[in-house]
């Protein structure tokens, strides 16, 4: 904030609640505030446990997933999460940027724990949250009329990596629905029941070894 701003609020604070007093005075004041902690004197006067040494965090900058982040950090700090206060101003360490000038905002003494802390935290950067994709959205891919089915079986697994605990008899079946009723691998994949995802992509490579000769030939003769 710029002198001039802080010289600003002062005079209309003054002039609003009509106290008395010196600009120097009403300064010292306003510049205390300023800086201060959005923590509470509970928290800023907890001492940390002996013999802790800060981990090496990611930093959080404002323009990615809140959940992450505290994924990340209550990893790294798992044998401490019981210290709340410390849980606090570590996880304060871990902004940057535009995350450090919001933290900077809260009003002092408005944070009385890790959970209040975690609050205000994921509800400010919710827009950046990752949408959380069930193993369901699988069933929407569908190999594309001009796409190899090399390129297919990557898409597929990629999208597979981004869901968490995807049953694999789900993810087998999706494979094979996602592929034309026509094509020679879905037949195969149909008489074959009860594979393994592994099962089915080991299955489906001699088929993309064919699919990329037969393109490759394609554009030989362009």
């Amino acid at each position: 904030m710029r002198a001039e701003d802080v010289e600003k609020l002062v005079n209309n604070r003054l002039r609003d609640l009509k106290i008395g007093g010196n600009f120097e005075d009403a300064l010292r004041i306003e510049v205390d505030r300023a800086n201060s902690s959005p923590f509470t004197v509970k928290i800023e006067q907890a001492a940390p446990p002996k013999r802790f040494s800060t981990p090496s965090f990611t930093c959080f900058k404002g323009d990615s997933d809140p959940e992450s982040h505290l994924k990340h950090f209550k990893s790294l700090m798992i044998l401490y999460k019981a210290e709340d206060a410390l849980m606090c101003k570590v996880f304060a360490m871990t902004l940057r940027g535009a995350a450090q000038d919001w933290f900077h905002t809260l009003p002092s003494g408005a944070i009385n724990s890790f959970k209040e802390l975690t609050y205000v935290f994921t509800k400010e950067y919710t827009s950046y949250r990752t949408i959380k994709k069930n193993p369901d959205h699988l069933f929407n891919l569908r190999k594309k009329a001009e796409e190899s089915l090399r390129d297919y079986i990557k898409r597929f697994k990629a999208e597979k990596a981004n869901i968490v605990g995807c049953d694999d008899q789900i993810a087998s079946s999706a494979f094979k629905k996602g592929l034309p009723a026509e094509h020679d691998l879905y037949r195969e994949l149909t008489i074959t029941l009860s594979q393994t995802l592994a099962e089915v992509l080991a299955t489906a490579e001699p088929y993309a070894l064919w699919d990329d000769d037969r393109i490759a030939a394609k554009k030989s003769t362009e």
